[in-house]
């Protein structure tokens, strides 16, 4: 491996037409942080940069339907995105936005180098335009449906529910997110890069040189590759954008996927200022992108085509994508709001910031798709960060002040247990720095947690409460080693739940934490004074999950009747086929459950007319007892049906509701039973 005299760490850059949710995080920006926080305490050199994407349709699409300008919708997300970040303990050198002055010259320059270079070709092609709204539509201004998956809500340049990139052009009986109408096909020109022409350099880059890429990154790179490169567009007819900086492109602006990676580079220069190139252009500068999965072609062979183009950049030494998070069994999605979202976690769980990063990092979706639940996120806290980690430092700093009022004895001869224990403590630290070498974060948070398994341990073996009546200088050594190994908590844990670990630090007065400090015995002098056991973590109540878990079920529920359409009308009857339906009021007196029938509710009803029993399929939807004395409308001249052996005597009317569950009806006001509807 070539040895770099610094890291470059970027996490892609976030939309900024909404907030961001645990998907984001467990994908990108928490496994990003905790590298960045590994090396900085390992004495490296990094900058770990982000930003806002403020650039593309979406922010267009959802400024025109709130009625305000893009401006309003990036300058809102960007602030709300930033400071949940920062609140997070993201610990960005730089977190900029595509607006700025900075990115929109570097962005303009980067684009005329390439062209003044000869590296586009100009290319005539049909896009889709509305005719109504007068303007071509950009790939997510189109929906239809997916020719893959039949999803009838597929975007223009992907569908949500199988994954596939499209083009606009692809999708069947497209319509317009403007207007809604049909838009017809249209000639226009612009800008292409050619990757093509960089696939046989991309091949050997990556196929050859970085066969130590994750699995899904290299194999997504070699499937593209193995396709064949096509030249891609880099300007849209837009006005919304960077304008593409040469004559004749009036209406036209940078793509998005274009802009957004040269964001990186402008939000560098905005935090190192000349400096920059060192950052960009040093051999000696290891790059690294941390990204989810739908971003691996982007920044693995599109952004590599364009720094190839230029020829003076630096290209990515690794890019460790991760795959997907779902929620509750189901896919995360910013469009159905069915999400946790980052601020507003913030806001309903105070304080618990190192548990979200603890179970996002436990349950990390760094090999495969994973599913995050309340319940696990309840049991992991309260099993492992509590019980155990949290365990373990209470006792030992509550038996140092029991003991010796705080102060750290000093330890005396050290027995096999012992230096078993130290042996124990070495090898999990080393097994951490190895798995974060890699980016197996999952795996060095087991580390990590082992090192406080190991004191519980160490703790139950040694029963320092039943030696201090006996021997109590051996209970002196055995404090000690428990004090050590709670400042190695502190050290381990920094990067993954940096607030719990500056407590613990706070505790034992330790004034920094270096990576060189894990795995040592010697870390808190004797005497050293420790402050009162701090509270690092709380229990999660089951009515905290209760509650998420509701808040969830209630959006469901709301994406259901937002998503509703009422069937489309049967074909027309006569008057008089209406005319013969007896439509009656009637008032129910009885109603029980059918044995053996998860659907059949038996009705007795007060028709006027000395009374029938009717059979209706309600049951899941109603209890029997909340049906008692409610009138009801009803079909009187339908004839008798056996049903469960039990003979039914009309049809109730119901309606069905958006989430497949019905609603009796019955009229407005007090109506005498027999009276007819018409």
């Amino acid at each position: 491996m070539k040895d770099f005299k610094r890291t470059l760490i970027t996490s892609a850059l976030p939309y900024a037409n909404g907030p961001v949710h645990i998907g984001h995080l467990a994908g990108v920006y928490v496994p990003a942080d905790i590298y960045a926080r590994y090396l900085r305490m390992k004495g490296e050199e990094v900058l770990f940069v982000g930003g806002s994407d403020e650039h593309g349709v979406p922010i267009t699409i959802k400024a025109k339907k709130e009625g305000v300008t893009p401006q309003d919708i990036v300058d809102r997300y960007h602030n709300i995105i930033k400071k949940s970040f920062a609140d997070l303990g993201i610990s960005f050198d730089v977190y900029g936005r595509t607006t700025s002055e900075t990115h929109r010259r570097t962005a303009s320059d980067f684009f005329r180098r390439l062209y003044e270079k000869g590296e586009f070709i100009e290319k005539t092609s049909e896009q889709l335009y509305d005719e109504q709204a007068g303007q071509f539509l950009a790939d997510r201004y189109v929906t239809g449906t997916c020719p893959h998956c039949g999803n009838e809500h597929a975007y223009g340049d992907q569908c949500e529910q199988c994954g596939t990139s499209l083009n606009a052009t692809d999708l069947i009986n497209p319509k317009s997110a403007i207007t809604g109408n049909t838009p017809v096909l249209r000639e226009t020109s612009h800008w292409y890069l050619p990757l093509d022409k960089w696939e046989p350099r991309l091949r050997q880059w990556i196929l050859e040189e970085h066969k130590e890429w994750k699995s899904n990154v290299y194999g997504q790179c070699k499937s593209w590759l193995d396709m064949g490169l096509q030249p891609r567009a880099v300007s849209r007819d837009l006005d919304w954008g960077i304008p593409v900086p040469v004559e004749g492109a009036e209406g036209k602006v940078l793509y998005v996927w274009f802009d957004a990676p040269i964001g990186y580079i402008s939000n560098t220069i905005d935090c190192v200022g000349d400096d920059w190139e060192r950052w960009w252009k040093d051999p000696s500068t290891r790059m690294l992108h941390f990204i989810g999965k739908d971003n691996i072609v982007f920044h693995c062979i599109v952004f590599p085509a364009m720094l190839m183009a230029d020829g003076s950049y630096n290209l990515p030494d690794n890019v460790p994508a991760n795959e997907f998070l779902n929620l509750e069994d189901d896919k995360i999605s910013t469009s159905r709001n069915y999400a946790v979202w980052l601020h507003e976690y913030l806001q309903e769980l105070p304080g618990r910031q190192d548990e979200l990063r603890y179970v996002l990092t436990a349950n990390a979706p760094e090999t495969k798709d994973n599913n995050f639940t309340w319940q696990d996120y309840q049991a992991r806290v309260n099993s492992e960060l509590v019980a155990i980690f949290g365990n373990f430092v209470n006792r030992a700093v509550v038996l140092m002040h029991k003991y010796y009022e705080g102060a750290v004895p000093a330890r005396g001869e050290l027995l096999d247990i012992d230096r078993t224990m130290m042996a124990e403590v070495q090898e999990s630290v080393k097994r951490l720095g190895e798995n974060l070498d890699n980016f197996k974060f999952r795996e060095g948070l087991k580390e990590a947690m082992n090192v406080a398994r190991i004191g519980n341990k160490y703790l139950a073996d040694c029963e320092p409460w039943k030696l201090i009546k006996t021997d109590p200088e051996r209970v002196k050594t055995i404090m000690n080693l428990a004090a050590q190994l709670c400042a190695n908590l502190a050290v381990v844990f920094e990067p993954f739940t940096p607030f719990s670990a500056a407590r613990l630090a706070e505790t034992f007065h330790m004034q920094q934490l270096r990576w060189d400090m894990a795995g040592r015995l010697d870390l808190i002098a004797d005497g050293l004074v420790t402050e009162k056991a701090p509270l690092l973590f709380e229990k999660v109540e089951d009515s905290v999950v209760e509650a998420q878990v509701e808040k969830l079920r209630k959006t469901v529920e709301q994406n259901l009747l937002d998503a509703w359409q009422p069937e489309a009308v049967k074909s027309d009857v006569s008057y008089d086929d209406f005319a013969r339906m007896d439509i009656r009021v009637g008032r129910v007196t009885e109603c029980m459950k059918v044995p053996k029938s998860k659907k059949l509710l038996e009705f007795r009803i007060d028709d006027g007319m000395g009374g029938r029993t009717i059979l209706s399929g309600i049951a899941a939807s109603y209890q029997p007892e909340d049906l008692i004395g409610k009138e009801i409308c009803f079909i009187a001249n339908f004839p008798p049906r056996k049903m469960m052996g039990r003979e039914s005597n009309g049809m109730i009317l119901s309606a069905v509701n958006p989430d497949g569950s019905l609603t009796v009806i019955g009229p407005q006001g007090e109506v005498k039973p027999g009276s007819t509807v018409g």
